[in-house]
């Protein structure tokens, strides 16, 4: 709905270590672009997980067009990729748009229940 209030948070190439690689909380990586269509689907889900699951998961977006290097890094090969880091590492890769059912179904795998 808004905007400027969003919990999800864009990461860079620079800052993608810092941001994700060192979080101290399980982040998920939104690999995304400006033209893909099933993006912008999830992006509404990712901001609804991002403020109901905010006490434990971090939900950051990085666009691949703009910064290619992590991208091809974590060998991002199609559109929208969401990938769970926990402490650095990840556990979890996702490719596709993803009901929020669905989204938090596979969360629960992984993640500790609050």
């Amino acid at each position: 709905m808004s905007t400027l209030s969003s919990p999800v948070t864009s990461t860079t190439d620079t800052d993608f270590d810092r941001d994700v690689l060192a979080s101290g909380h399980p982040v998920l990586v939104d690999f995304w672009a400006e033209w893909c269509a099933p993006c912008h689907q999830v992006a509404p889900v990712l901001d609804q997980l991002a403020t109901e699951m905010a006490d434990t998961l971090r939900v950051v977006k990085l666009n691949v067009d703009e910064h290619p290097v992590t991208a091809s890094r974590y060998r991002v090969q199609g559109l929208p990729t969401l990938v769970l880091f926990i402490g650095g590492e990840v556990v979890m890769e996702l490719r596709g748009a993803r009901s929020k059912a669905a989204l938090e179904r596979e969360l629960a795998k992984v993640l500790p229940v609050a």
